[in-house]
């Protein structure tokens, strides 16, 4: 396939998938495999995060601008608001420094990305059908930013590690679960999901070009490939942050949860055929 059109279909996909709980890492791994696609220098699909980080940024501009000048001025909520997103994005940080080389060497497969969609399929419903049980009624919220404790952050935090050992397991979904589990209402802990991707998605995408800055000749379509790619996964991921939102505003996440545990099963069916590869 035309790289150009590549860096298109992969662009779409993470813009899509970056931000729901279903592992945007688990669709571009099978997603490449499909249509073929050969990532030599492995820089291209951590850079179209960017793309998908820059959308979050975009949409919440104005709160981030406030929050930032709210800390220099010593305010109370948003000190405690930054003081939780570096909380919560420190265990996952460390473990992704100390271990991303035998992570992508051992665990970047199709087979444990359908293995972590399904056990984080089933970890989903499970938590939001006993949600239910209890009685949550988070229809009609609004993200309530400023109520989110230390505790809830750290919470969060260690949720997030098991998206960063066990590709599939999807960031965002590990992330959402931790601050459901913690206490936070959906709507709360899907955007508190979204903050925590800018540092941590960010700071990935950044690291990656510098590294590859030598090198992004051997990116299958060059620099002209990342930039149709950044560019598709903005857009895509500001129109899927917007409906997300508005989403689980009114539903739960058992509709997630059914999608991976099948979309699981049909990747384990496809390498078993051999239509992709486990490598």
């Amino acid at each position: 396939m035309n790289p150009q059109l590549s860096a298109v279909l992969l662009g779409v996909v993470e813009g899509l998938t970056e931000f729901l709980p279903i592992s945007s890492t688990g669709h571009l791994i099978v997603a490449e495999s499909l249509i073929g696609y050969r990532d030599t220098a492995e820089t291209f699909t951590i850079v179209i995060q960017l793309g998908a980080i820059l959308a979050v940024v975009f949409y919440y501009w104005k709160l981030l601008l406030a929050k930032l000048g709210g800390l220099f001025r010593g305010e109370q909520a948003s000190v405690r608001f930054w003081l939780n997103i570096v909380v919560a994005c420190i265990p996952a940080a460390v473990i992704g420094l100390l271990f991303e080389k035998k992570i992508k060497a051992l665990l970047f497969t199709p087979t444990v990305v359908a293995t972590s969609l399904i056990v984080g399929g089933i970890i989903l419903y499970i938590v939001e059908t006993r949600r239910a049980t209890a009685g949550h009624q988070d229809n009609g919220l609004e993200p309530d930013l400023d109520s989110i404790t230390l505790r809830q952050a750290l919470w969060v935090g260690a949720a997030q590690v098991f998206a960063v050992l066990f590709p599939g397991t999807s960031r965002s979904g590990a992330s959402i679960v931790g601050g459901l589990l913690s206490g936070l209402n959906r709507v709360t802990a899907t955007a508190f999901s979204f903050f925590l991707g800018i540092p941590l998605l960010g700071a990935a995408g950044l690291y990656s070009l510098y590294k590859a800055r030598g090198t992004l000749s051997q990116v299958p379509g060059g620099t002209s490939a990342l930039i149709i790619g950044t560019v598709v996964s903005f857009v895509v991921a500001l129109a899927s942050v917007t409906w997300l939102l508005r989403y689980v505003s009114r539903h739960d996440f058992r509709g997630f949860a059914i999608y991976r545990v099948v979309a699981g099963v049909v990747i384990l069916i496809l390498l078993a055929v051999g239509v992709i590869q486990n490598a």
